[in-house]
């Protein structure tokens, strides 16, 4: 049983248990440790829990649309912020006209032209700003999840790999045990039955064997389909897994990126409806500024006086809205989105806030059953080893009660069944921790074993 397992209990899972390992440490990150990781790969078939999310975060869709949405808000609020950055135009409408001159036969013209005063373009910049945070903090619950689901995945695998073992020591002991049986059947110690229910026993423990090799198959397949890897190259190195600390979620409920995200959108909108709102009240100031080079071959000249070639201009433009149905209309419907906006990031917390109060619950309970389990497997090796004692002293001792080799083999049956049993144990609570860490926005810390607070 690995360190993981033991952290995961505080010290209550696998405590004093002979087949715990010391673990320790998680993979390094970054470009270059992971293409060393995926060389080693090929020739290991282990992989760290670090690099299969990495390689998840780069092979998800969901993280690159974020991403796209991401770039797609830094550029609005780029957009927005340049309305104060002057235009730099060059054009040309070179042509002929009969007759009375219709239009201005220019060789070129340069036009600048720039907004100077607009009260609702601060609105627009602050949604802008807002909107561009609400996206880094989606990208952020993006990345939590996908790293929520490889990790799921590797640490159940990690387990159901461990389960299988105890299972093949299981079924050594069986065959043992039917060995026996059928010796003591033959000498008539025992009654056929007992040799029935080791076949039996032998039966079972063969089908939940095939239950769990199933089970690790659809593991790697699911890991597989996260990260891109060859199935059968994805063998999770228990050492890789950071110890899952115990959160209760009081006191960190609300930070978590979605209801970030939530929230910012709620300030994006209302800046937004500020803005539509005030279009109707306040005046917008810009400038504006041409030059000319116009074509002497038209006959301008003939109709005009003070003809002439070069030619420029420059003014303010003032623009008062004293009535315009449509930009009311627009600022009731920017009033109704935040207000939608507003009652999203209440339900959004709600939502959390329920989530962190089941999973509190839930945790309780497992954290109890993940005790018991450990407790019967510690009672079962003291058991076997009390076993394994009577059974030397009853041979070297006349008056020591003896036990058969049957006795032993029951034990070491019994033993390993609390092993795979307190297993299966550790790894629903650990499940539901990591849930915990998504639900508060965590995921990333812990993978990263960045101090959680």
């Amino acid at each position: 049983m690995t360190t993981f397992f033991k952290g995961i209990m505080k010290g209550e899972i696998l405590k004093n248990s002979k087949q715990a390992t010391v673990r320790a440490g998680i993979a390094g990150h970054g470009v270059t440790v992971l293409v060393l990781a995926l060389a080693a790969v090929t020739a290991s078939a282990q992989v760290s829990l670090t690099t299969v999310v990495d390689q998840a975060l780069r092979n998800s869709t969901a993280v690159r649309i974020a991403d796209a949405e991401l770039q797609k808000t830094t550029a609005q609020l780029t957009e927005v912020k340049d309305a104060y950055v002057p235009t730099v135009v060059l054009g040309s409408a070179v042509g002929y006209s009969y007759g009375f001159p219709v239009g201005q036969p220019s060789i070129y013209s340069l036009t600048s032209q720039s907004l100077l005063v607009s009260l609702p373009l601060r609105q627009y910049t602050r949604a802008a700003k807002m909107a561009l945070e609400a996206s880094r903090k989606s990208l952020d619950d993006t990345r939590e999840k996908v790293i929520l689901d490889a990790a799921l995945a590797y640490v159940e695998l990690d387990a159901v790999n461990q389960e299988l073992a105890g299972c093949d020591e299981q079924m050594k002991f069986v065959g043992r045990l039917q060995e026996i049986e059928q010796a003591r059947v033959d000498a008539g110690v025992d009654a056929r039955s007992d040799l029935l229910q080791a076949r039996l026993n032998a039966a079972e423990l063969k089908l939940r064997r095939l239950h769990l090799a199933a089970r690790a198959d659809g593991l790697q397949q699911q890991l597989a389909s996260l990260t891109g890897l060859p199935a059968e190259g994805i063998q999770p190195v228990g050492s890789s897994i950071p110890a899952i600390p115990e959160l209760q979620g009081d006191g960190l409920r609300g930070r978590a990126p979605g209801i970030e995200a939530a929230r910012f959108q709620t300030l994006a909108q209302r800046f937004q409806a500020r803005g539509d709102k005030m279009g109707n009240w306040f005046p917008q100031i810009a400038y504006a500024a041409q030059y000319n080079r116009d074509a002497k071959f038209n006959n301008y000249e003939q109709y005009y006086n003070h003809f002439q070639q070069n030619n420029f201009s420059v003014g303010i433009d003032i623009q008062f809205s004293l009535f315009d149905a449509s930009k009311r209309a627009k600022a009731r419907e920017s009033a109704a989105q935040a207000l939608r906006a507003t009652v999203e990031e209440e339900q959004a917390r709600n939502d959390s806030n329920e989530q962190v109060h089941r999973i509190n619950s839930s945790l309780r309970e497992l954290s109890a059953q993940a005790e018991v389990a450990t407790l019967k497997q510690q009672i079962a090796s003291e058991q076997l080893t009390a076993t394994m004692t009577q059974l030397e002293a009853g041979n070297g001792s006349p008056g020591a009660p003896q036990l058969s080799p049957k006795a032993e083999q029951l034990a070491r049956i019994d033993e390993r069944q609390k092993f795979v049993d307190a297993l299966d144990s550790a790894l629903d609570l650990s499940k539901a921790r990591l849930n915990l860490l998504r639900v508060l926005g965590h995921m990333e810390d812990w993978i990263r074993s960045k101090p959680i607070q």
